[in-house]
């Protein structure tokens, strides 16, 4: 059996997950006869040949494996994406090719709801400006005043493992919470004071509003050039969850129109397409151009826009929870069975 980990480029942070994963394989004994192969060629026709007869694929969330990629390798039984999200994966071809999907669900849920409350600290009080201005010895505090966040309304677009816990976040702070969930929790109702409200309802009455749904086909620009004109004039928008979720001409529309007084990215709509973009002009030496092509997709000219390279995910913990999970899922293929499978 030929298990295959795709990494989209080489970088140190792949590497180290592949040795992780199968160092602990080997001693475990699941590896035995088998190979587990390190694979950072594009998924071309031409590349997809050499890793033909694998059966099983380890991925990342930044690698899509779509119905041709299926139908081209024969006899792959089994995707683990080392991620919550799976919308990278075509998962109707996979039921249909009788190809198992697994994720890791739930290793972020606090992880990610901390950095959402990084981005929205920066913004509320001003500490990225702050901190770039004393670094240039200026400790004048001309334009720095921020807002309290208590008494404030958060706005909450989903409320799964992540929107628990900026739930939890915000209680802590004293604010007010407006939830948006296809369900509503008896518990953060009781113990939070979650208030389930419309969407309409959610963006004419939060003060910051916060992304943590699935990219789904229902979810994908929920937040679009119609309903932004809804927004609470002034309000903060947080997105840690899928960049397509908000559609990004509507996005600097709100902010252009002064409806957002500012916004905090984690995740940014095309954010692959972006990353290829540099990485060519970086190749091509054209580091100082780079830039001008990209900026407006970015944001990155907006002084109230923070964007941070979809790292919410990325702390110590959750790195190993990834891991850990990942190895039990690739162990109970061995064994024939199934865990957190998705399909």
């Amino acid at each position: 059996m030929r298990i295959v980990f795709l990494a989209e480029k080489r970088d140190k942070e792949s590497k180290k997950r592949y040795f992780y994963l199968k160092e602990k394989l080997e001693e475990t004994g699941f590896l035995g006869k088998n190979r587990f192969d390190y694979f950072d060629l594009r998924l071309t026709d031409r590349n997809l040949k050499k890793i033909k007869d694998c059966e099983a694929l380890v991925l990342f969330i930044d690698i899509e494996i779509n119905r041709r990629i299926m139908r081209d390798l024969p006899h792959l039984k089994f995707i683990t994406t080392m991620s919550t999200g799976y919308d990278h994966i075509d998962i109707e071809s996979a039921r249909e090719f009788g190809i198992g999907v697994c994720n890791v669900p739930a290793y972020g849920a606090n992880t990610v709801a901390e950095h959402t409350f990084g981005l929205i600290l920066n913004l509320t009080r001003k500490i990225w400006k702050a901190i770039d201005r004393v670094k240039k010895e200026d400790f004048s505090l001309e334009n720095l005043q921020g807002i309290d966040l208590k008494g404030k309304t958060i706005g909450v677009l989903g409320i799964g493992n992540i929107g628990k816990n900026v739930v939890k976040i915000a209680h802590g702070f004293g604010m007010e919470i407006l939830g948006y969930d296809r369900t509503e929790d008896k518990e953060l109702k009781r113990k939070f004071g979650v208030v389930y409200a419309s969407l309409d309802y959610l963006l004419k009455h939060s003060d910051i509003i916060s992304v943590h749904l699935p990219l789904t086909k229902e979810t994908k620009h929920l937040i679009n050039k119609e309903n932004v004109k809804k927004i609470k004039r002034g309000a903060l928008l947080i997105n840690t969850a899928r960049g397509e979720i908000v559609e990004t001409g509507a996005l600097r529309f709100a902010l252009d129109k002064g409806i957002l007084s500012g916004a905090g990215l984690d995740v940014l709509e095309g954010e692959e397409e972006i990353h290829e973009e540099a990485e060519f002009l970086k190749r091509k030496e054209k580091i100082n151009d780079w830039k001008t092509l990209i900026e407006n997709h970015l944001l990155i000219d907006y002084e109230n826009v923070i964007i941070t390279p979809h790292m919410a995910f990325y702390s110590l913990e959750a790195e190993k929870r990834i891991l850990d999970t990942t190895l039990e899922n690739i162990a109970m293929f061995f064994m024939r069975k199934n865990k957190n499978k998705v399909n």
